[in-house]
């Protein structure tokens, strides 16, 4: 035998001889090689919550001193020592104003909230930096800062105007959840009881400006109707930010099969959360029970609120929460890849904008626990990176390819209101 052929032969036997990689190991090099890109995080509306969005006095380096005992409001789950932890890269920073304001003000508002988040990441240039699309967020990785994107979280936000959503765009909003909670008047929410069936002619005008801008179209929180009128456009590949699968939890925010078939063919990307209630149908049972609790109490003791509020207080401390774990995100993950593939999934942890999440998952240190469980159940390296982010920059290309593609076509236009 010549000393090449030896020396393949040697290293052929270290090979077979490697012990297999730790789930922990595998794990690691995926965060390694394709930090955690999350598809929305609701720092903004705490910075709005807690601070009447002043920054003056706010340590966004370790927000974990942040409890107030007097009101009950936990400690945030975001910061950036956490985020570092959490090997998170990337963050879609989540810019949610109320849908019960009237427009003009929700306008105002989500303006408010751009600003407070694009202050916030000025304030930490060594940290965080400011994207537009998906070339800066690969830069800033490799600059070892967080690449920090802006996501508007309901269609109110824009005022029923296409001039303000092209306005939106020029401040850095890159995608825009198409509701929230409420209908709009132009496209139905998955929790508010139907209207238009899925989206009006107006709302198919609004889906296509943002095709035309590079707006990703997110179909969080919107009805099954409004998913396929939306996907039937044809356009780019759409996000779900932070929606898990109707399958396992029955959740009207959670998506069916036949729909998620429809957006795998679109080739977009459901970004699965940790909120209880979305993850695990005992506590989406458990939310309705306490729904109905909360009216009977307000039936019960008509005129006398502190009364409901102590009932249902000790309602509470009876009947807790069930959270479930790090596991049942993991079974969401599972289906979702197993039905459309591992090509399709990723993270939108819902961190901020929740009183509470899974077990196992309490803030933005705790990714890694999730790639861990991933791991252990035969997900490679290479699907691992997929949902850490190589799925959503995948959309991101494909949407801002769509967008220079089409820069030469005239603005849609609508009549203004006032």
């Amino acid at each position: 035998m010549t000393k090449p052929f030896a020396l393949l032969a040697c290293a052929a036997l270290l090979v077979a001889a490697a012990p297999p990689r730790s789930p922990e190991a595998i794990a690691d090099a995926a965060l390694k090689a394709a930090p955690v890109f999350d598809g929305h995080n609701d720092v903004p509306e705490q910075l709005r919550e807690r601070r009447k969005n002043i920054l003056e006095g706010f340590d966004f380096r370790d927000t974990r001193n942040t409890a107030d005992a007097k009101t009950g409001q936990a400690a945030m789950m975001t910061d950036l020592s956490r985020m570092k932890t959490g090997k998170v890269g990337a963050q879609f920073w989540s810019v949610y104003v109320s849908a019960n304001l009237p427009e003009p003000q929700a306008v105002q508002a989500t303006l408010e909230q751009i600003d407070v988040t694009r202050r916030l990441i000025a304030a930490y240039p060594q940290d965080l930096q400011l994207c537009v699309d998906s070339a800066c967020v690969i830069a800033a990785q490799k600059a070892g800062r967080v690449a920090s994107l802006i996501g508007m979280e309901g269609g109110h936000s824009i005022g029923g105007s296409l001039a303000v959503l092209r306005q939106m765009h020029a401040l850095g909003a890159r995608y825009m959840t198409l509701t929230h909670f409420k209908n709009t008047a132009w496209a139905d929410s998955g929790t508010d009881a139907p209207v238009h069936d899925g989206l009006t002619p107006f709302g198919v005008k609004v889906v296509r400006e943002m095709q035309r801008l590079g707006v990703l179209v997110d179909l969080a929180h919107v009805s099954e109707a409004t998913m396929a009128d939306a996907l039937a456009t044809n356009g780019p590949p759409v996000i779900v930010s932070h929606s898990n699968a109707r399958a396992i939890n029955g959740h009207a925010r959670n998506i069916s099969d036949a729909t998620l078939r429809l957006i795998g063919a679109n080739g977009g990307v459901v970004m699965v959360n940790f909120y209880p209630v979305y993850v695990v149908e005992a506590a989406r049972v458990w939310a309705a029970s306490r729904d109905a609790e909360q009216a009977r109490f307000k039936a019960l003791h008509r005129g006398d609120p502190a009364t409901t509020d102590a009932a249902l207080a000790a309602w509470d401390k009876a009947n807790p929460m069930p959270r479930g774990s790090v596991k049942d995100v993991a079974d969401h993950l599972d289906h979702i890849a197993k039905l459309i593939g591992v090509d399709h999934v990723g993270l939108g942890g819902d961190l901020d904008g929740v009183e509470a999440t899974v077990v196992g998952l309490e803030d933005v240190s705790t990714y890694p626990a999730l790639f861990v469980e991933l791991a252990r159940r035969g997900w490679p390296q290479a699907d691992l990176e997929k949902l850490s982010s190589r799925n959503i920059l995948r959309v991101m290309k494909a949407a801002e390819a769509y967008a220079t593609a089409h820069k030469d076509d005239p603005a849609l236009e609508n009549e203004t209101s006032f």
